[in-house]
């Protein structure tokens, strides 16, 4: 699609579990060829909106608008663990794609996540990280024009998500993709997004957008990424914001 074509629209979505109101009139659009991220504090609703957006969930109130194809990359590794890593990225390859340049794909994809020697080992195999990894291309390697991230590196050790993340970045900068992430980590979201979304507390509007400006991908210690950490922060009231900064936007 072309870039800056809309993919995403939430338009005044609201949605509640039973009496439990937990989304409140959101507006979010999300256009072709943007990161967009989504922070806020815990329990505000971040994975309900991603299930919306998704199409596994339907709003109580609102609409969500979707174009194009979209694929989900979960909070835990969603392999087959009956299957191995090169028949688990196989599953993302279009059945319409003829099978030498699935097979050619394949291999691609695992060269650049420094899989291809683990093609014929299963899930249980591999460090988590690997794990992620192999579900990261499996995503990436469908002709998927929306990228749906639930926190896909939480569950990892602090070194291991900072390389992933470096991966992710490098990855899209090579091929690409609409993404929407989900994530706790304020740091991830101030260095991989183009924008970042701060949610309220339950029942969630969008409290602050956060825009980045700067070209991707960005070293965590970019000064962009630092301010923009600081300003998620002052946004979840973690921090107080310096009133020269306030001044000066």
């Amino acid at each position: 699609m072309t870039e800056g074509t809309p993919l995403l629209h939430l338009a005044g979505v609201s949605h509640a579990y039973g009496a439990v109101p937990v989304l409140d009139q959101l507006e979010i659009t999300v256009r072709a060829g943007e990161f967009v991220a989504i922070v806020g504090p815990s329990g505000c609703g971040k994975t309900t909106v991603l299930n919306l957006c998704s199409g596994w969930l339907s709003p109580s109130r609102g609409r969500v608008e979707r174009y194009g194809r979209s694929r989900t990359v979960f909070q835990q590794d969603g392999l087959f663990p009956w299957l191995t890593v090169g028949e688990n990225v196989r599953l993302g390859v279009p059945d319409t794609v003829a099978i030498g340049e699935r097979e050619a794909r394949v291999q691609r994809w695992l060269t650049v996540v420094d899989l291809a020697p683990f093609e014929g080992h299963y899930p249980h195999q591999l460090s988590g990280g690997m794990r992620q990894r192999a579900e990261l291309v499996r995503a990436l390697a469908g002709e998927t024009d929306l990228l749906l991230m639930d926190e896909p590196f939480s569950s990892l050790d602090y070194l291991t998500r900072l390389r992933l993340r470096g991966e992710l970045a490098r990855l899209l900068f090579e091929q690409p993709r609409t993404v929407v992430l989900v994530t706790h980590d304020i740091e991830e979201a101030a260095q991989l997004a183009d924008r970042v979304l701060v949610l309220s507390e339950r029942p969630a509007r969008v409290r602050e957008e956060i825009v980045l400006a700067e070209p991707r991908p960005r070293e965590l210690t970019h000064p962009a990424v630092v301010a923009a950490v600081h300003r998620i922060l002052t946004g979840l009231g973690l921090e107080r914001e310096h009133p020269v900064a306030a001044a000066s936007r």
